[in-house]
């Protein structure tokens, strides 16, 4: 049996980390500082030189106009996560090994996924209740599961809706799969989200998100001399 590769990412090192976890393959970090610059750092160069091959590839005004418009929209919604708390954000691509394409004919059906870490304050309580509130109270959970992982109790729940008209997004129907872990300090809550618009795949992707909140750990791994995470 191989024993299977880990990358650290560069996170790992940062000493204001609260949270560590592991991503399986076919997720990509968005660098979230630098796709949102705030105007003091460095991270306006750096996002004026990533920005800059694809600018240039471009055959035409036209394409570049249009592709600074969809990034200028993508920005405007990863601005609108971190306004609600969230941390991390990943993209997700992974091959649909369960449905009609042939692998090797370039018809294979590709799924997108976005992961989302997110903080988010509680009333103080102890941390097994935290986790049954959350996904009993009105917001309309289903598949609801309580569990006792390695970073302490946990709450499942799923939930599926529409994006709003006049939302800029596609009018496909989304799953989100939600896992709820109080902080040991019992005044917030890590809330990791997996959210698809292939709600066929449900029980994957439940899968999946399970995958990551077994990793999850409010203490470096890596012990006192090194910190990080997100």
């Amino acid at each position: 049996m191989n024993t299977p590769t880990i990358l650290l990412d560069p996170s790992t090192a940062d000493p204001h980390a609260e949270l560590w976890f592991v991503e399986p393959p076919g997720f990509v970090p968005l660098p979230l500082d630098t796709l949102l610059p705030d105007g003091w750092s460095g991270s306006g160069d750096s996002l004026r030189e990533a920005a800059a091959p694809f600018l240039d590839a471009a055959p035409d005004d036209t394409a570049r106009r249009q592709f600074v418009a969809a990034f200028c929209t993508g920005q405007q919604l990863l601005a609108a996560l971190r306004e609600t708390g969230t941390v991390h954000c990943s993209i997700g691509l992974h091959r649909d090994d369960l449905g009609q394409g042939s692998p090797g004919r370039g018809d294979e059906v590709l799924l997108f996924s976005l992961f989302t870490v997110s903080w988010r304050d509680t009333a103080v309580a102890p941390r097994g209740v935290t986790a049954a509130r959350v996904v009993t109270g009105g917001a309309g959970h289903e598949q609801v599961e309580f569990a006792e992982l390695p970073a302490g109790p946990a709450g499942f729940g799923e939930t599926t809706s529409t994006p709003a008209a006049g939302s800029g997004l596609p009018q496909q129907r989304l799953l989100q799969v939600h896992a709820y872990l109080p902080h040991p300090d019992c005044r917030r809550l890590a809330v990791l989200t997996l959210t698809t618009t292939a709600p066929a795949r449900r029980a994957e992707y439940r899968a999946i998100l399970r995958l990551i909140a077994e990793s999850v750990s409010f203490e470096s791994p890596l012990g006192e001399s090194a910190s990080g995470g997100s």
